[in-house]
Parts: structure tokens; sequence; C-alpha cells
């Protein structure tokens, strides 16, 4: 009687509790949009209770908010915190049209399998597992040879001799901070901000840093190449815009978030120097061009108003806000606009650009170097031809979908 007294009194516990039910990869997509995409006044166009991701999607106007499928998100997460080149033997090229074997090496990277075989830098390709690589399309050719071969045989004309290398394809970390003399100036290129690269722990911060580092004492005007910087993670070009900067602001960005409780709210951030960076007694000049694009832009503001770095070339690309990136349930990605960025000064850039300081008609190596004469007072000699100033092509195998745009910035 006990027993059956407890049973009735407490049927409320027994009976099994229903769980929330778990989101579809459609409505957790319509909720992330509702809380965080930075253009609230197109949300009331999205349908709650449709099925279709790629519809709702389509129905925002910024371009750079987009769905990545579970097939792709590896691949494209991959790609936007990494600077790994798969399948590669770890070179970049130049093309000279006018010589019989067009295909010049322009980089050799270190820490790779053309770099340990000690491939020369300058190098003319003759062939490629006994494929000449000549004509117009010599650069097709190479490639196709590379993407269906693992052991590469490369024939590589230089000095006068030629040699064969013998190597085998990997997946390469490539650098994103080079370091050049031209014209006997230095020149920095930046071609990315990425988490992990030939610097696994600390990415492009940490090869900036290291160079900045070993050359404290450096005095003459450096070049800064931004030209060609689709961006990167805002983490790191703030953090290296303060390697430049000794005090004040770096850069504003406010965004759309939600609180713990899963409500929308707004957030803003000013991130402040740090004194005591290698960087912040050198003479340089920044050199960018249209398509120095979002986390490049939030680098380039930053040193110009915060450290006095003049800016020559032409103007950026304008891209003042941001995205981040969410894992959805399916194993899909959410990248979603939800920042937007200030400059030290707190102004806005968006659709605008970085002006610069010293304007050219094309934002070449010699427009750097006339910018370095003109702030630094460094003589400024004409630029000859060179092959950092020929039409390069990386070995970098593209996402198909949800690829790398001007600033996949989170």
């Amino acid at each position: 009687m006990l027993i059956a007294f407890f049973l009735t009194a407490c049927s409320d516990f027994l009976e099994p509790v229903k769980s929330t039910p778990e989101p579809t990869e459609y409505s957790y997509n319509y909720w992330l949009l509702q809380r965080t995409y930075l253009f609230e006044d197109e949300l009331p166009q999205l349908d709650e209770n449709g099925d279709s991701i790629s519809e709702l999607y389509s129905k925002l106007s910024d371009r750079f908010t987009r769905y990545v499928p579970p097939s792709k998100s590896e691949e494209t997460t991959t790609h936007i915190n990494t600077s790994i080149v798969p399948g590669d033997v770890g070179m970049e090229y130049s093309l000279i049209p006018e010589a019989e074997h067009p295909l010049i090496i322009s980089r050799v990277y270190a820490e790779s399998p053309a770099g340990r075989a000690k491939v020369p830098r300058y190098g003319n390709i003759l062939s490629v597992n006994g494929v000449e690589i000549t004509g117009d399309e010599a650069y097709a050719t190479y490639d196709s040879v590379l993407t269906y071969s693992k052991d590469i045989s490369m024939a590589v004309a230089y000095l006068g001799d030629t040699t064969l290398y013998e190597m085998t394809k990997e997946d390469v970390y490539a650098p994103t901070v080079f370091v050049d003399t031209l014209n006997e100036t230095i020149i920095i290129t930046i071609t990315g901000f990425k988490l992990n690269t030939v610097d696994k722990e600390n990415g492009t911060l940490g090869e900036l840093k290291a160079y900045l580092d070993s050359t404290q004492s450096y005095l003459q005007p450096r070049l800064i190449d931004l030209r060609n910087n689709p961006g990167g993670h805002v983490s790191l070009c703030t953090a290296m815009a303060d390697l430049f900067i000794e005090s004040g602001n770096i850069s504003t960005r406010s965004w759309r978030a939600f609180a713990p409780d899963g409500e929308p709210t707004h957030r803003t951030e000013t991130e402040v120097a740090q004194s005591g960076d290698a960087g912040e007694k050198g003479k340089f000049v920044a050199l960018v061009n249209k398509n120095s694009a979002s986390c490049a832009e939030i680098f380039a503001a930053a040193i110009q108003e915060g450290a006095g770095i003049p800016i020559a070339g032409t103007a950026t690309y304008g891209k003042g806000i941001g995205q981040s990136t969410w894992k959805t349930p399916a194993g899909g990605l959410a990248i979603i606009t939800n920042l937007e960025f200030l400059t030290p000064k707190g102004n806005s850039y968006h659709k605008i650009g970085i002006s610069p300081d010293y304007t050219c008609e094309s934002a070449t190596f010699q427009c750097g170097f006339d910018a370095i004469q003109k702030f630094h007072g460094k003589k400024s000699k004409k630029s000859v031809g060179s092959l950092l100033e020929a039409k390069k092509f990386i070995r970098q195998k593209t996402v198909t979908e949800g690829a790398l745009m001007p600033g996949d910035d989170e």
C-alpha cells in the first residue's frame, strides 16, 4: 500500500520528460542569422519554416554571408585557417612569355620537397617527368603533370647548368611573409593572415615578428607589400599592426552576437597597442592596391593612422565588414557577416577603401620606391623588370564551394 501511495503521489516524476527537439540544419542556420547577421533590416524576409538552406542565404544581399555544405567544410576550414598547399613540391612561378621555356621559379619554400632538394630560385623549368614545358600553354602543361603525378622529376636550367631534381609531393605549409631586396630596398611581402603557416604555432604573426626581431637595428626604409592580400584572421592582423604601433588604438570593431540566454546582443571593442615591439622604431612605407582587402585593410589603416606609416599605391578594396564562422549540427559551416570595423581614428572605410598618402596610377614597386624617397628621403632608382613584378602563379587547389573571398575574418 505504501509503495502504491508513493507511486501515485510522485507520478509526475515517473513520466518521461519530453526532450527538446534537435534543430534541423535549416532551423539552426535561420536561428544564427536572426541573432548575428549584421544587416538586421533584411532579416524579416527570411522564412522561419523553410527547408532550403541555399534559398535562405540567397535572400540576403551580403555576398560574403554563405553556407558551406558538410562535404566542403573541412576543405574550407583548412583553406581559411592555414596556408597548406595540398599535394605540392613547394614553389611559386613567374611566366616570361617570350622565352622558349617560359616558366621561371620565383620562390622556393625552404620547408618543402623543392627546398630540401635545393631547387634554385630563378631557375628555368625545362621539363617535368619528361614533358617539355614550352609555348603559350607552358603553365597549364606543368600544372597538369604535377596534378596527376606524385613523384616529380624536374629539369631546371640555372646559371648555364641543367640539373634533374627528384621530388615527391606532400602537403606543404607555405610561408605568408617573404623578404626580398630590389633596388637596394628590402621588401616585406605579406600574402595573408593565417593561423597556421610554415610557423605552425603562431602563423603569419610569428613569421613577421621573427623577421622584425632579427632586424631591430636596421635603419634604412623598408617597403611592406600588401598588394593582392585578401585578408584573414582579425586577431592576427591587429596583433601584427601592434608590432609597429607604440601606443594608442589599433582598430575598433562592433558586432552582433548572442548572449548566454540566446538573445541577440551588440558589442563593441577597441584594441589598444602595447609598446616595446621591434617595428616601432623602423622606417616603412606600405604598398596597397584595389585587391588589398579586409584584414589587410585593418592592418594598413592601423599602421597608417596609429604608427604614421605612409601608404602608397591605389585605394584598397573597401571591405570594412567581417565574418564569423559556426559549425552547424550537420557538419556544415555558417559563414555570417556580423562585424564592422573602424580605423584607429574612428573612420569607416567600408565600400570606400583606404586612401593612400602617395597615390600612383599603378601600384608597382616603383610607386613604393618613389614614396620612400618622398617620405624618408632615400633616393629612388628606377626599377628594372623583375620577376617579383612578373605574372605569378601559386599552385594551390581552390575550394570550389565556400572558397576564400576577400576577408574570411574570424
